[in-house]
């Protein structure tokens, strides 16, 4: 009776999912494939398309490579958590090793192809970590972190060994990655299985392929950097003909206009649950700021995506009550930010950058800004995280809020050596100059020499995109405050596009050897963050890290680089409860060495024609992602 019992469990279940199976396909079905959406980008597309952010991270490029790549191993649902996905992967299987490593085999599907038909097998997902993660790629700037991640990798890196020792090839459709002991356990720890799948043909071209004889995966052909430079620079920003899998292939790119068109990938299989998109082409502009309504109104931009001030929000819903259009709103998982470089000019001073903090009324800038869509935070977090949620009474005890106060200002330059004028001559009024040391001077442009001291003067070169709301009201809220040149400071604006404003932050030389030189000692920007909040490289004292582009706040706390690691590394995915204590602990050691001023957390408003249907987004669920589920009716 027992097993009749089961079997028809098992079948009355079979039946369920069989009927599901037909309503979702039925739903499908009814949902007809065609129409475009115009999407505006508040963010210049710069033309980066490397999935991963190898290079750079400008948000629009980096949500057009999420439409173009969709085939990792492990993706996130739509409440943020990590799943296996589906469409790619037949199973994932780990194993904690007696040595303390713990090694993760991942078997993908069959089935699998590129947008140009070609088959993707587990090679493709290999390849991808290995030639990132190659000696010549980080030379040429690679952010890739794998080789501190898996077993063998610092000896890859390095060029010591051909094989990635860790990072197994075990069939066609199988690979294994071993992750070392120091890396286990890991609070999102099934983040180490994924992989993308990576085209060696586009990117390497003929005569390279994967191989591993048991000692670890490598990468067979020329991998000096004269052979690879010119390749990787070709695939990085080709266009027109690149083979990617994902939901939506690039059909072009326009350089002058910053306009990129894709259209719907017949070769896609579907997302994590095998969801398919239903709109056939996506255009992705530059919506600029003083025009972007009336290209909303007259249909030249159709969907307007995360709307972050008061001013541009409010002029959203009005046009949503003339009829026509619907929106949908969420909290940020994000942040908006000034920016410090903390390791030479005025800014390396920690009380500089107190009193600057001090010099802006910060609940007047976000209640100007976000006029009542969004709210203040006191460090690197957002309204929407659970952390936050979980421990805001906790935090408004902790964290300095910074209030606005001339006094204080001025106290601490005080207090800090800010007691000079440009003569060497006890400080009055005007700017203010701080005697400092041969370390401390570095090349810092503005530093003046009198009776052999070095002088350096409260000036502070901000960089600042071009045509931005936020730059705007912080001229007026803080570079011509008056509070700012009484206190004795000067802070200098730079104006630039958002492209040339992450060149000099990440201080890339590879673009251009000017960019190497520090020079900005403030930015204004905002940072949006993933469901995996992991900043264990944020504030890293290694300099190969560095020169990869990490720590790019310049800021070397030993404190702040162990908590960081602390908080992911050592706390097993199910000590929810741990990470949150450790999380709050990194929060508030930040607040208290202040390499960023935190200036709002918005309600984020996506206004779009009401001809879309289906379409939900939240701050875990980004426009790559909804635009799947949702459909044109004409």
């Amino acid at each position: 009776m027992k097993k009749l019992v089961a079997l028809i469990l098992v079948l009355a279940m079979a039946l369920g999912l069989v009927g599901t199976m037909a309503a979702e396909e039925a739903a499908a079905a009814a949902h007809p494939v065609g129409g475009e959406i115009i999407y505006g980008s508040s963010t210049e597309i710069s033309g980066d398309w490397a999935h991963g952010a190898i290079w750079t991270n400008n948000a629009s490029d980096n949500m057009i490579r999420g439409l173009m790549n969709d085939y990792a191993t492990v993706a996130f649902d739509q409440g943020g958590a990590m799943v296996m996905n589906q469409s790619t992967t037949q199973s994932i299987d780990s194993v904690t090793n007696a040595d303390g490593t713990k090694t993760f085999t991942v078997k993908i599907a069959e089935d699998l192809v590129f947008n140009d038909g070609s088959p993707i097998k587990a090679e493709n997902y290999v390849a991808s970590l290995l030639l990132f993660s190659h000696p010549t790629l980080l030379a040429l700037g690679s952010k890739s972190t794998a080789h501190l991640t898996y077993v063998g990798g610092e000896n890859y890196a390095k060029g010591r060994t051909l094989s990635f020792k860790g990072v197994k090839l075990l069939d066609d459709y199988t690979y294994s990655l071993t992750v070392n002991a120091d890396k286990v356990p890991y609070f999102y720890d099934l983040s180490y299985a994924s992989l993308s799948p990576l085209s060696i043909a586009m990117w390497l071209g003929e005569g390279y392929t994967v191989h591993d004889f048991g000692r670890g995966a490598y990468l067979r052909g020329k991998m000096d950097e004269g052979t690879l430079k010119p390749k990787v620079e070709h695939a990085r920003f080709l266009s027109e003909g690149r083979i990617t899998a994902g939901p939506y292939n690039l059909v072009s790119y326009d350089t002058g206009a910053k306009q990129a068109v894709l259209e719907i990938n017949p070769n896609y299989k579907g997302n994590f649950e095998g969801q398919k998109p239903s709109v056939q082409k996506l255009i992705i502009v530059k919506a600029e700021d003083e025009t972007q309504m009336d290209a909303l109104k007259t249909g030249a931009i159709n969907l307007l995506d995360t709307l972050t001030g008061g001013v541009d929000v409010n002029a959203a819903l009005d046009i949503v009550n003339e009829g026509g259009y619907d929106f949908v709103t969420f909290e940020r998982n994000g942040y908006g930010k000034l920016m410090f470089q903390c390791d030479f000019g005025p800014t390396q001073f920690k009380a500089v950058r107190y009193a600057i903090a001090h010099l802006l009324d910060r609940p007047e800038f976000a209640n100007t800004f976000t006029q009542g869509f969004g709210g203040l935070v006191n460090g690197p977090y957002g309204l929407a995280m659970w952390m936050y949620k979980e421990s805001e009474e906790e935090l408004n005890e902790k964290l300095n809020t910074y209030a606005y106060s001339l006094a204080d200002a001025q106290k601490l330059l005080e207090e800090d050596g800010w007691v000079l004028d440009a003569q060497g001559n006890a400080w009055t009024s005007g700017l203010r100059y701080k005697e400092v040391t041969a370390e401390e001077a570095g090349d810092y442009k503005h530093n003046v020499k009198v009776g052999g001291k070095t002088l350096m003067p409260l000036i502070i070169e901000w960089a600042s995109s071009e045509n931005n709301p936020v730059s705007e009201l912080l001229v007026t809220m803080l570079a011509k405050n008056p509070d700012v040149t009484t206190a004795g400071m000067e802070i200098r604006q730079n104006i630039m596009t958002f492209a040339e404003l992450l060149n000099w932050m990440y201080r890339d030389k590879t673009v251009g050897d000017q960019y190497g030189v520090p020079t900005y000692g403030m930015y204004n920007l905002a940072t949006g963050f993933t469901p995996i909040y992991d900043m264990s490289y944020s504030w890293t004292l290694d300099p190969e890290l560095i020169a990869q582009g990490y720590n790019s706040n310049f800021l070397f706390d030993e404190k702040l680089d162990k908590i960081s690691m602390d908080m992911v590394y050592g706390v097993d995915a199910t000590e929810v409860e741990k990470y949150r204590e450790l999380w709050v602990e990194y929060i508030v050691l930040w607040n208290e060495l202040l390499p960023e001023v935190p200036l709002y957390s918005n309600i984020y408003y996506t206004v779009f024609v009401d001809k879309l249907k289906g379409y939900e987004q939240s701050s875990l669920w980004n426009f790559n992602q909804a635009i799947l589920y949702s459909w044109i009716e004409e």
